[in-house]
């Protein structure tokens, strides 16, 4: 496999995991220097709010690629699985149809966010570079939603059984 190839195969794992290990480190210097010294560090907070909220936004986007997001499917259980099926497509385009909406409006909020900046406290950067991540990771989830038919469609019958934890 490529490195690029890979690096897109892991795209969420890897900035997931980068922005968890930044803010981790940022709380744990602002422990150290409480504990030790009594004081605070005036950016790590913020740090780690803006790198939690990036965090929990792309981890959503790795939910979607792996078909894991929450879904209540308990009344379909019984039903055969081309009507699952059925079902379960539509609720994906619904769910696809709901994130471009979001993405689209979102990339107007963060053009704003740009043409007036506000600027945050401690760290000095505008606050739109951090609601930048609402329609990255609104139209991240989108395609990686359409990726898993994508994938499967060969075998769309797969997407049910994932459901059942067959899969």
């Amino acid at each position: 496999m490529s490195k690029l190839r890979y690096a897109y195969e892991h795209l969420e794992e890897f900035l997931s995991s980068f922005f968890l290990a930044v803010m981790i480190g940022s709380l744990a210097i602002q422990l150290v220097v409480r504990a030790t010294f009594g004081g605070a560090v005036s950016w790590a907070e913020e740090l780690s709010r803006f790198t939690f909220i990036w965090a929990v936004y792309i981890a959503a986007s790795f939910a979607a690629k792996r078909a894991a997001h929450v879904r209540i499917n308990a009344q379909f259980i019984l039903m055969p699985p081309k009507t699952r099926l059925v079902f379960r497509m539509l609720a994906d385009c619904i769910w696809v149809a709901f994130n471009l909406f979001f993405a689209i409006h979102g990339m107007g909020m963060v053009a704003e966010a740009f043409e007036f900046p506000e600027i945050s406290v401690t760290l000095g950067i505008t606050k739109a570079w951090v609601e930048l991540i609402i329609p990255v990771a609104f139209f991240l989830m989108s395609w990686r939603t359409v990726e898993v038919y994508i994938r499967n469609w060969g075998n769309l019958a797969d997407l049910v059984k994932i459901e059942e934890g067959k899969a």
